[in-house]
């Protein structure tokens, strides 16, 4: 079966709740209260946010209360082993080409726990979103080329929009270099 190895919603709120504990336990209301803030302020109310319950992340071995045998909302959280590794794996899966709003939130958490990467794998991602932001260009330019002359308000927001791609192609292209730097 082909899979593009891309994130799917579900697994954006994981990779969230995922780099949270690994910067440090909290509670799972705290968790869960610092998913739907960011999720919210990145893309707004989405029903394909909705977080599979964080309870799931206990189940599947990726998180465990601090203190054993806790199970109250206010139990301190913290990441395990599996968890630090399915982090990993998450922070270094691609991204569709178009840039969406899930994509925006995807980019965002991985700027937000790049740090969990080792330096090869932060470039690997770097260049990755180098790519993203070229083949946006491209397109965009493209349609920019062929739209009609008088093709109402449309040529002047893809100039804007064209203008925010060069502008991100050159942010993620300076973070490549101060990477190979490192």
């Amino acid at each position: 079966m082909y899979r593009d190895n891309s994130l799917v919603p579900s697994e954006a709120i994981r990779l969230l709740a995922l780099g949270l504990l690994a910067e440090g336990g909290c509670s799972y209301a705290e968790v869960a209260s610092e998913v739907r803030h960011f999720t919210g302020r990145m893309v707004g109310p989405s029903l394909d946010l909705l977080a599979s319950p964080l309870e799931l992340l206990k189940v599947e071995g990726l998180v465990e209360p601090v203190e054993p045998g806790d199970t109250s909302e206010t139990a301190q959280l913290k990441i395990t082993a599996a968890g630090r590794t399915e982090l990993q794996r998450l922070l270094a899966s691609n991204l569709r080409p178009q840039v969406t709003d899930v994509n925006k939130l995807i980019i965002a958490l991985k700027m937000r726990f790049l740090n969990n990467l080792a330096v090869e794998q932060r470039l690997e991602q770097a260049d990755l979103l180098v790519e993203i932001f070229e083949r946006e260009l491209a397109r965009l330019t493209d349609l920019r080329s062929h739209g009609p002359a008088n093709g109402g308000d449309l040529p002047a927001w893809l100039d804007l929009e064209i203008g925010a791609t060069q502008a991100r192609l050159a942010w993620f292209a300076d973070l490549r270099d101060r990477l190979c730097a490192a």
